[in-house]
């Protein structure tokens, strides 16, 4: 046999491999038999090339020119209060409206609006606009309406949460939402769903009015979850500057929301990571005969606690050794909560790659969802006899053009990541040197975690 012909067998057994493997319940896997027969290796190596290109570029640029890049551009008066309490109420309308189709229309979930107007518009859409805009959430978050309403009729609390206690609340309620994402029988399940979001929406009602509207910045998890994404975004009080430029002119989190940054990456990162092959065999399951979400509660709950421990006392070490290598200047807790902020467009990359393809297949039954929400046959949006289609995922070269847009996320998240820590280096230490060598194990860190996001993106999954 020549060694074009094995390797021709070697690639059709791969595919093979990954067709019989049984689909995950939503969409982004699907294209898996196709990503098998791409060149990965070199994507990764290409990939990562850029991300270690970039810190020697760093290390060669004027500084003044990193600062000038960053400095945003006024466009005009940032938001006014009306409009965003009119907003807040448009979108408490939108959410008790949808927990209703919730629990009044079709048990589908792929044809109610709420698991797809939950898990496909917002999560995954709304947090990837956020992350690349601004702040939006501030201005439709359900909550700020209804309780300033309470407040303004004179129902109001003394009850005080500190501004280092409020993260860790947060931190703790975005494990627990991220837990029912990975780990729960049904998330999807529409009244299951309707449940859990109304229960949580009177949570954050009644933790507003006790502790005032600051609650829903500093302890309530979406809040902080997107005003940190906002942070990264173009714009904000009336002014547009580069990825980052926020982040740049904000003080250090303390160390509850620095945890939290972390968290945002680590969980992402889990969340890809518990569909492959490499975790299942890890955790005793067989691909090929997945015996369904509840069996893997228990692993998939410690596996996101110790993912993201692992992540923070990794990358505490490299900011710790990164300190040591340029002299000293700071404690590593004060140069973990610095530095923490460099981690979000490495998680917002891994967002927008990870979740592609389920947009891409779910945003249409999204469409239809809307255009038929009680799933009787309406058609508000005008849609006609309107097909979900998934043939992106039947040719070699439009699978091709979707992993390579979402390797370009990954790589694209890193070099972003890299500039703002070297630029957040650049303020904190008193010359060029020392910054540039305190950068050192986070650009390494960096690095490899280029390796690792580029592999999640290519490897086989099976749940």
């Amino acid at each position: 046999m020549t060694v074009t012909q094995d390797f021709l067998l070697r690639k059709r057994g791969l595919l093979a491999f990954a067709l019989l493997s049984p689909g995950a319940a939503r969409a982004h896997a699907s294209e898996q038999g196709f990503v098998l027969l791409l060149p990965t290796d070199v994507y990764i190596a290409a990939g990562s090339a850029s991300v270690a290109a970039t810190v020697v570029l760093l290390a060669l640029l004027p500084e003044a020119w990193l600062a000038r890049a960053f400095a945003p551009l006024r466009m005009g008066r940032g938001r006014r209060d009306g409009w965003a309490l009119a907003t807040s109420w448009a979108g408490f309308a939108v959410l008790m409206a949808l927990l209703w189709a919730g629990v009044a229309g079709a048990r589908d979930p792929l044809a109610n609006p709420l698991p797809l107007a939950v898990w496909t518009v917002w999560w995954i859409a709304f947090t990837a606009v956020v992350g690349l805009v601004g702040d939006i959430w501030a201005w439709v978050n359900p909550w700020r309406g209804p309780v300033l309403m309470m407040r303004a009729l004179g129902l109001r609390t003394s009850w005080h949460l500190s501004r280092r206690v409020a993260p860790w609340v947060a931190l703790a309620g975005f494990l627990a939402f991220t837990g029912f994402l990975l780990a729960d029988p049904a998330p999807f399940d529409p009244a299951r769903l309707a449940r859990v979001a109304g229960l949580y929406w009177l949570a954050a009602f009644l933790g507003a009015l006790a502790f005032g509207p600051r609650f829903l910045l500093r302890g309530e998890p979406f809040g902080v979850f997107f005003r940190a994404y906002g942070q990264l975004g173009l714009i904000a009080r009336g002014r547009i500057g580069l990825w980052g430029w926020q982040i740049l002119r904000a003080p250090a989190p303390p160390l509850g929301l620095a945890l939290f940054l972390v968290a945002m990456l680590g969980s992402g990162s889990f969340d890809g990571l518990n569909e492959t092959f490499w975790w299942l065999a890890r955790i005793g399951i067989n691909p090929l005969e997945f015996p369904g979400r509840s069996v893997v509660i228990v692993p998939s709950l410690a596996g996101l606690l110790a993912a993201n421990l692992a992540l923070a006392l990794a990358f505490a070490l490299v900011v710790r050794a990164g300190i040591a290598l340029a002299g000293g200047g700071m404690g590593w807790a004060e140069g973990f909560c610095r530095f923490a902020p460099a981690l979000l467009p490495i998680a917002l990359g891994y967002h927008v790659a990870h979740y592609l393809t389920a947009l891409l297949v779910d945003g249409q039954y999204a469409l239809i969802a809307a255009s038929d929400p009680f799933a009787r046959g309406w058609d508000l949006l005008g849609l006609g006899r309107f097909q979900v289609t998934t043939g992106f995922f039947n040719t070699q070269d439009s699978v091709r053009a979707i992993f390579l847009t979402q390797a370009g996320a990954v790589v694209a998240g890193h070099m972003l990541s890299i500039v703002l820590a070297h630029a957040i280096a650049a303020r904190q230490f008193p010359t060029r040197r020392r910054a540039v060598l305190s950068q050192l194990p986070v650009a390494a860190f960096m690095v490899a975690y280029t390796l690792f996001g580029l592999w999640l993106l290519a490897s086989p999954r099976g749940a």
